[in-house]
Parts: C-alpha cells; sequence; structure tokens
C-alpha cells in the first residue's frame, strides 16, 4: 500500500503487526508483572516475540478465545497485568460476553489486544476481517479504545497501557503503515487527539491507516487552493471533545475516515458531538453495510472506497456545502 506518499510521510518496511510485537516485548522487559495470553496466532499478532525471552510468562490457551480472556480475567486477579491477544473478529465475536463480564464489568486492569483489524488483512477473507469491533467495543462501557496510526503511536500506547485504570483495546493491523511521529519523544497522550497537519477550510479526522490517507488527500487538496486541517483521533475512547468541537468551529466542515462499518463506527460518535456542539456539514468515508469478500489489501481499499481519493471527495463535498450553507 502506498499510504503517506503524497504527504511526504517516511515509510516503513515493517506491518504494524510487528511493531506492536516489539513494543509489548520492551513493556514485558520493563515489567516483570506482564503476562501475555494467546489464542493459538502468536506468529500472526507477533506477540510470540514475548514468548521467546519470557516462555514463562507466555500462555498459549489456544483456538478457545473464551477461555483466553477468563485466564487472562484470572491472572489480573492474581496480580500480574495481562495483554490478551488474538485476532480483533475473534476476540469481540467469539469472546464478548467473557470481554463484557470478566473484564469490563470486573473493571480490571487489562489490555485486549485486536489484531488485524479492519479489512486490510486482505486474503484471509472476511471471517477473519474486525470490520466491526469497535462498535463492539463502544458498547463496553469501562474500555478504553485505541487506534494507532503509525509505529511511534503503536509504542506509545502499548507502553501507556498498563498505566492506564480499567481495561484497554489496541487496534492494531497486518498492514505497514508510515510514520507520523518520532519515535523518540512522541507527541502522544491517551484521550488528547493530536493535530498532524494545520488547515483552515475543512478539517479531516481519521484514526488508524485513515490518518496518513487522510494527510494525503490534505496534500491533494491543498494543489487546488484548500487547506485541510488533520487530527488523528487515536483514542477513541475517552473521545476528545474539545478538539473536535474547535475543529468543527474553526473550519466549519468535518470529514470522518474510518477502516470500520460507517453504523457504530467512529463518524457516529464525532457527528454526535458536532451535532451537540458545532453542527456543520459532514462527510463519512468507510464501509457501507457489507462484508468484504477476499482479496489484495489495495484493490479491497480501493473497491471500498477506503483510499486518499475518496477521502479528497468526500472532503470537496463537505467543503461545497459549507460554502452554500
Amino acid at each position: 500500500m502506498e499510504l503517506g506518499k503524497k504527504a511526504g510521510l517516511k515509510q516503513c518496511d515493517q506491518p504494524l503487526r510487528n511493531i506492536f510485537g516489539d513494543a509489548l516485548l520492551d513493556v514485558a522487559r520493563a515489567n516483570e508483572k506482564v503476562v501475555v495470553l494467546d489464542g493459538d496466532l502468536g506468529n500472526s499478532t507477533k506477540a510470540e516475540y514475548v514468548r521467546h525471552e519470557f516462555p514463562e510468562r507466555f500462555f498459549n490457551i489456544g483456538i478457545a478465545e473464551s477461555n483466553l480472556v477468563g485466564v487472562g480475567a484470572g491472572l489480573a486477579g492474581a496480580g500480574f497485568y495481562p495483554f490478551i491477544t488474538s485476532f480483533s473478529s475473534f476476540l469481540l465475536c467469539n469472546a464478548y460476553d467473557q470481554i463484557r463480564l470478566a473484564v469490563a464489568m470486573s473493571e480490571i486492569d487489562a489490555t485486549v489486544i485486536g489484531s488485524h483489524g479492519g479489512i486490510t488483512l486482505g486474503k484471509d477473507g472476511p471471517t477473519q476481517m474486525g470490520i466491526e469491533d469497535l462498535a463492539l467495543m463502544g458498547g463496553l462501557p469501562t474500555f478504553t479504545i485505541i487506534v494507532p496510526s503509525d509505529p511511534a503511536s503503536m509504542h506509545a500506547a502499548v507502553k501507556a497501557a498498563p498505566t492506564i485504570k480499567g481495561p484497554v483495546f489496541i487496534r492494531s493491523s497486518r498492514v505497514p503503515m508510515p510514520y507520523i511521529y518520532p519515535m523518540e519523544n512522541t507527541p502522544w497522550e491517551v484521550g488528547k487527539a493530536n493535530v498532524v497537519r494545520e488547515g483552515k477550510d475543512l478539517t479531516i479526522i481519521g484514526c488508524g491507516m485513515m490518518v496518513s490517507a487522510g494527510l494525503d488527500a490534505a496534500a491533494m487538496l491543498a494543489e487546488e487552493g484548500i487547506e485541510a486541517r488533520v487530527v488523528d483521533l487515536h483514542t477513541i475512547r475517552p473521545m476528545d471533545r474539545e478538539t473536535i468541537t474547535a475543529a468543527a468551529k474553526e473550519t466549519g466542515a468535518v470529514v470522518v475516515a474510518e477502516e470500520h462499518l460507517l453504523h457504530g463506527g467512529v463518524g457516529s460518535n464525532v457527528a454526535r458531538i458536532i451535532a451537540e456542539s458545532a453542527p456543520v456539514p459532514m462527510q463519512f468515508v468507510g464501509l457501507r453495510d457489507v462484508y468484504v469478500e477476499s482479496g489484495d489489501p489495495n484493490d479491497l481499499v480501493k473497491k471500498y472506497n477506503l483510499t486518499s481519493d475518496d477521502i479528497f471527495a468526500a472532503a470537496k463535498k463537505a467543503f461545497e456545502a459549507k460554502k452554500e450553507s
């Protein structure tokens, strides 16, 4: 995928899941209470990086996600800090009851890693695509929900997770994402969105890979004299109402882009905040009530309208609606 090239971002040659594995190992080295729970997918999620160095703190529960979550909750109760890892689709669809009861309602300190979120896992097909995971997590009020957009923010999120009170959900991805932030001294704070590009004419709000796609779209808009602000909404809960409201008031039009179903997704929550505080024209880029077939990730994002070109087109509509209002 060619994310971030129009915006001149430095490319990363490793998938975000590999970056997660490195970050998880760093956290395990720093905190002997960290344990990792695996659903027999450590070679895909890259949680296996911890197994290689700390086998006594790595537990492969097998293809049994409900047990995976239950064991993780038990270890949390015994004083450990569990990272509960599997594909987002498997955890949220197979073990939702256990996540709800044993983790969310109990408000335990633990992190659930939903790997392979979105459609960009490609040829693994729709059964393994987590396209409803953020909506499902949104139904669990005690969870902090984080969607990193680049290698540095993934490191920052994994490092921060054990310091956050209560349960945390972090979405990971199979595809590489370009560098938006420096690896050292990353400007990242849970619950605080980052403005990664200034602009006065409209705002593009994204999470995950859609942030770099939004920066590409902003570069394209600039060629037409339209200056777009780009916001990395890396924390889905707690959502940064202040930054969202300021963007709506100051730029007068908003586009929300997400690699997720629009129904129940990030855009619907952003729209609620804007409707309450500063109603402006809005457009939404995401999946529209469809299960995506197996295919090359590049082909899938084009077919299902998740590219910088689609964000560009949505931004033009929002900008025109702003001028007419």
